[in-house]
């Protein structure tokens, strides 16, 4: 007859190898990219769209200041409210040395037909207006990911499309960055928790808002007050160590981003911005928190069992 101590040991191991295979069974690896997502069009003068030329790769050299990746899906009714912020900023903090590179997540809307007109009429440069599109909608951490795999800038920003963010508060950022040649700064609304912009937002969602900030404390995740905000700058070389490592391409990726930064020792910087609440979110409130919540699980413990590395590139055609 077995012991106690033998029965307890089965147990474990069977409890062990039950849990690995569930988080197994949840984990994410990104598909591989579709020729047509390593190739960019730029603009015409006329509005249209350029020719198609190859994208850069992260492991190029920097060959600009300043890259700002922005995510976009649906957006054509607020996106150039965002780059009318952005461009005065951009040409009076780095001149012509910087380049917008937007994703479209394959938007359903004229997202690309707006931003490009939008270029035209600002009469940039061809090489600093970008856009990136994927054949499939990929969530917003993959057209994020997929973005600043391709950026040129020696420092890379990712920003909403919505314009929630003050865009001058990059420069907050790229100051937090110092002089270190690896380093993170990310936006925070933490300050503003108790702010009328969050105290008459509905129940529910600061219902689901305290409960990922539970969650995030019961996993570890206590010294960043909001890992969520759509402002978040890197250094070329912070980049490089974290992009090429991402799994998560769901709403929560911020977060898989934020544990690579830490578990490579990658200095971050919460700077508290200005953030105003927009209408029109993409997100579902049932269904995307409750796939948040299982994301988290999933990334934390897929770490600690080692089904995902941050030592092995997750998505070879980079």
């Amino acid at each position: 007859m077995s012991s106690p101590g033998v029965i307890a040991l089965i147990v474990a191991i069977a409890l062990v190898a039950l849990l690995y295979l569930t988080v197994y069974a949840f984990s994410h690896v990104p598909r591989a990219a579709f020729p047509s997502e390593l190739e960019y069009v730029s603009f015409m003068p006329d509005g249209g769209a350029s020719e198609k030329h190859p994208l850069p790769r992260l492991d190029d050299q920097a060959t600009v200041d300043f890259s700002v990746v922005v995510p976009c899906y649906n957006e054509s009714e607020r996106i150039e409210i965002m780059l009318d912020e952005a461009l005065p900023e951009l040409k009076s903090v780095y001149g012509d040395g910087w380049e917008l590179v937007l994703v479209n997540d394959a938007s359903t809307d004229d997202t690309v037909g707006v931003a490009l007109r939008w270029a035209a009429k600002n009469r940039l440069l061809q090489d600093q207006f970008r856009i990136i599109e994927l054949k499939n909608n990929r969530g917003k951490g993959g057209a994020v990911i997929h973005g600043i795999r391709h950026a040129r800038g020696k420092v890379i920003l990712f920003a909403d499309a919505d314009g929630a963010s003050k865009f001058s508060d990059a420069a907050l950022l790229h100051r937090a960055l110092g002089d270190s040649e690896r380093a993170v700064a990310i936006g925070s609304r933490a300050h503003l928790v108790k702010s009328e912009a969050v105290v008459k937002r509905t129940f529910i969602r600061n219902f689901l808002m305290y409960g990922l900030h539970t969650l995030l404390y019961v996993f570890g995740i206590r010294t960043i007050g909001d890992t969520q905000c759509g402002f978040k700058m890197f250094t070329r070389e912070a980049a490089k160590a974290i992009f090429p490592y991402m799994h998560t391409e769901r709403w929560i990726f911020d977060v898989e981003v934020l544990i690579i930064a830490m578990r490579k020792k990658i200095a971050i910087s919460e700077v508290a911005i200005n953030w105003h609440e927009v209408e029109g979110s993409k997100i579902d409130l049932a269904r995307d928190s409750v796939l948040m919540a299982v994301d988290l699980v999933v990334i934390r413990f897929a770490y600690l069992l080692g089904i995902y590395s941050d030592s092995t590139i997750s998505q070879p055609n980079l």
